[in-house]
């Protein structure tokens, strides 16, 4: 149904729900819905605050569709650089070893293993919904679970080319100052970052890293 305006009913609801890309949105949510009934659902879910991605159990991430839902973090667009950095860092190097750490549902791995094919890749993250989900996204590589790079097998100690993180970097007393689509549906320890500036977590990830790194590796974090 169109409304006198001319814009449909979906976008019309989640416009009033403050969607700012109620339009886009309202087509993401028609892509995925299976028929009218579960589109008013969803409708109903989104215009009360529930993530977009884990409404529709998906998210686009540089054109990949990767599998999302309620207890994971939703990977954010910005870390798609972050991506295209490692591929190209990647891509000068013979059979190179990838690691997304901390890597919620594996958006930079998935990325990395499906445009550098040569690339061995792996990914960890100490939080079991994530690793549920980002199981299901990386098809051709490795997830592990444990805290930083704790998971990884022994082998890959002193092999791993580039190393890629989206550390939780926000600091406990800023947590009010995050959105509520983040604070209510996202994983605390998805978004707080160890000591009184956030960065805990990033500090002691450079620290582990060199235990890791192949000599002349990297290792990238944001």
């Amino acid at each position: 149904m169109t409304s006198a305006g001319g814009d449909d009913w979906l976008t019309t609801r989640l416009r009033a729900a403050g969607c700012v890309f109620a339009e886009e949105e309202a087509a993401i949510l028609r892509r995925w819905a299976d028929g009218e009934a579960q589109l008013g659902q969803w409708a109903r879910q989104r215009a009360a605050g529930e993530p977009l991605e884990h409404v529709v159990g998906h998210v686009d991430f540089a054109g990949l569709e990767l599998a999302v839902g309620p207890g994971a973090f939703v990977p954010r667009q910005r870390s798609r650089l972050l991506a295209r950095v490692a591929v190209d860092l990647l891509g000068a190097r013979p059979a190179p070893v990838f690691v997304e750490a901390f890597c919620g549902v594996a958006p930079i791995a998935s990325y990395v293993a499906a445009r550098c094919r040569s690339a061995q890749v792996a990914a960890t993250d100490a939080d079991p919904v994530a690793v549920g989900f980002a199981s299901r996204n990386l098809i051709s590589g490795a997830v592990y679970r444990g805290a930083g790079l704790s998971g990884l097998p022994a082998e890959l100690r002193r092999e791993i080319d580039v190393i890629a993180a989206v550390p939780p970097y926000v600091p406990a007393q800023a947590l009010e100052l995050l959105p509520h689509e983040a604070t209510d549906h996202e994983p605390r320890s998805a978004l707080i970052g160890g000591g009184d500036d956030g960065l805990g977590h990033a500090s002691d990830l450079l620290r582990e890293a060199t235990e890791w790194l192949a000599p002349g590796a990297l290792s990238r974090s944001r």
